[in-house]
């Protein structure tokens, strides 16, 4: 089994930063996708950024310019550096892994972390 654990969540003023780590571990071969998600009105949960394994990124159009997502592949952790924060970034944040459990793998396996919560006040 996997586990990913999130921290780094809390509450900040607007125009404050946080960050916010995600780490995976258990029975991992390899990790594909690294993501941040977030609910939104009309869907479970929308991308706010991802991360391919050859270090690819994808924005949401509110997150650019302000979060930057990165990993660290010896760690199986992914990061989130969110700056500039303003009150409508008030969210659970979840994290998500795409990843082959095993060498003989042919299909992706996908978790989610537990959720952290950031709170911007205004």
């Amino acid at each position: 089994q996997v586990q990913l654990v999130e921290s780094g969540g809390g509450l900040v003023q607007a125009g404050g930063s946080l960050r916010l780590s995600c780490v995976a571990s258990g029975s991992i071969f390899s990790i594909n996708a690294m993501g941040w998600y977030r609910p939104a009105p009309g869907k479970q949960r929308e991308l706010v950024t991802v991360i391919t394994s050859d270090g690819g990124t994808h924005y949401v159009d509110s997150a650019k310019g302000r979060f930057t997502i990165s990993r660290d592949n010896a760690k199986n952790t992914v990061y989130l550096q969110m700056n500039s924060l303003k009150p409508e970034d008030t969210a659970v944040y979840y994290c998500k892994v795409n990843l082959l459990m095993n060498p003989r793998s042919l299909y992706e396996n996908i978790y989610w972390g537990q959720g952290t919560q950031v709170t911007v006040s205004s």
